[in-house]
């Protein structure tokens, strides 16, 4: 397909409410790395500036051990934790837009706490505050997206997550590049507080997502805002269609105006799903059509963090110092614009080639990737190990980065996406933390042989995602996807 045909179609306002809404997963990418660049000065390694002071009762640094470090970097993923278990009801019960503006509090709060932190204490909590909005934001966000992106290109806008979250790497990178030295290094982080102001007064001018106005009920309301996404000359009656909620094919323009003048009895609106209706994680786990959905996501999810991509994105500069000396740094810098440029090129892979196509070549090269940097590492390559750095972030961007976040909305039917979202995002913080928490030990004792697991690990997903998870692409609902009769209730 040629994106230039679709990309003519597009309204102006859809471009505008899917980048408000993924400056979300873009925060969420920001604070993931954050600490990465400015380590060194954070933590007082740099003896001149630790007699020095930021300002009234604020220390220019904080000593730290590398324990108490290592407990600053991973409450930020129990903060994501927190909020990637709490986002499905809170997405499910108040609506996408009201769950985001939620999220925007922590994002406008947590780096306040960060940014003015006179001890551990203070910018540890400020960092769990912030993961609460990153974790509970990409599971709306992309929720979102697959609900006002055009249906056959959700593939190409689902990988914006990806997109953004790697815009949010760039971003710190950018800034640490220039401001990690003196007290500057609360400037980094108190940008992403201004990022979260920004978000919430951008989504004040958003619309709801019309197929969730639809599932509660409000089928006027829903096609009203469709047709504002979409455009007033857009034929939006096929999509409508495709949401499979009773009535919201048969209401036209004539209806449409009697019911928003109030002339139809509201008992006679079609109200296909309610929040009653909306299934709970553990209701999930339990529900015979919807086991194989929740091992799948959570395999993917685990199968994004375990190949070792936030060894790169948390520690990258510090890993490779030893080698690159002072163009660590640098590297990172660009590894983290490559992966926006290869992201952003690869998107229209998962609609053309599929989302299972995409995961395992992405795992094949991230595999191939981590034993040439092992090699590197070990043997004292710089060079081997700069081209596998480089290679190993290209992998990940064709198919880990971005398609993980499509899946989790594609395997199950409406009534339990919340869910779903919630369960992958879940699986994806705990292996987040599992990564932060014990990748510098292990990096440390097994030096560059810790890659050697990697591509042990991107193996053995290699396998099981070939094996369990179905392709999604070009499936109307769940039920096609698996292969099994449409429910009748």
């Amino acid at each position: 397909m040629d994106p230039r045909s679709w990309f003519r179609h597009l309204t102006g306002y859809f471009v505008y409410i899917l980048l408000i809404a993924t400056l979300g997963p873009l925060l969420f990418g920001f604070h993931l790395s954050e600490l990465n660049a400015p380590e060194d000065v954070i933590r007082c390694k740099r003896k001149s500036i630790k007699s020095t002071t930021a300002g009234p009762n604020l220390p220019q640094c904080i000593e730290m051990t590398p324990t108490e470090w290592g407990v600053v970097g991973s409450m930020y993923t129990l903060g994501g934790l927190i909020g990637a278990l709490s986002a499905a009801p809170l997405a499910g019960r108040y609506g996408r837009l009201r769950a985001m503006l939620i999220t925007t509090i922590f994002f406008a709060v947590g780096p306040l706490f960060e940014a003015l932190s006179p001890n551990i204490g203070v910018m540890a909590f400020g960092r769990l505050v912030s993961g609460v909005g990153a974790g509970a934001s990409v599971v709306i966000v992309p929720l979102y997206i697959s609900e006002i992106a055009p249906p056959a290109e959700k593939g190409f806008f689902g990988a914006f997550t990806q997109i953004m979250c790697n815009v949010g790497i760039l971003i710190t990178q950018l800034l640490g590049y220039f401001l990690s030295h003196d007290s500057y290094w609360r400037i980094i982080l108190a940008i992403g507080g201004v990022i979260g102001v920004v978000q919430a007064a951008g989504l004040l001018l958003s619309v709801e997502s019309p197929k969730y106005l639809a599932e509660q009920g409000n089928i006027s309301l829903a096609k009203k805002t469709l047709r504002k996404i979409r455009g007033e000359d857009a034929d939006i009656d096929d999509e409508m269609n495709s949401w499979g909620v009773a009535g919201s094919g048969d209401i036209h323009e004539e209806e449409q105006t009697l019911l928003n003048n109030g002339d139809e009895p509201s008992e006679s609106r079609p109200k296909q799903s309610s929040k009653e209706d909306t299934l709970s994680i553990m209701q999930v786990f339990r529900h015979p059509d919807y086991q194989k959905a929740a091992i799948a996501v959570i395999m993917v999810m685990l199968a994004q963090q375990f190949s070792g991509i936030n060894s790169i994105v948390m520690y990258g500069v510090s890993l490779l110092a030893g080698l690159l000396e002072s163009n660590s740094a640098l590297l990172n810098l660009a590894v983290s614009a490559l992966n926006i440029v290869v992201t952003a090129g690869c998107a229209p892979l998962a609609d053309k080639l599929g989302r299972k196509t995409c995961l395992l070549s992405s795992l094949a090269g991230m595999g191939i990737s981590s034993l040439l940097l092992a090699v590197g590492i070990i043997k004292s390559v710089p060079v081997l190990s700069a081209v596998a750095v480089l290679l190993f972030v290209s992998s990940f961007a064709v198919g880990l980065g971005p398609v993980p976040f499509i899946l989790a909305s594609e395997l199950v039917g409406p009534d339990a996406v919340d869910a779903t979202q919630s369960i992958a995002l879940g699986a994806n913080w705990i292996a987040t933390f599992i990564v932060a928490q014990f990748f510098p030990l292990a990096s440390a004792k097994l030096h560059g042989h810790v890659y050697f697991i990697f591509a042990a690990l991107s193996a053995f997903f290699f396998a099981f995602i070939t094996w369990y998870v179905p392709e999604t692409k070009g499936k109307k609902n769940a039920d096609e996807v698996w292969g099994r009769e449409r429910r009748v209730d």
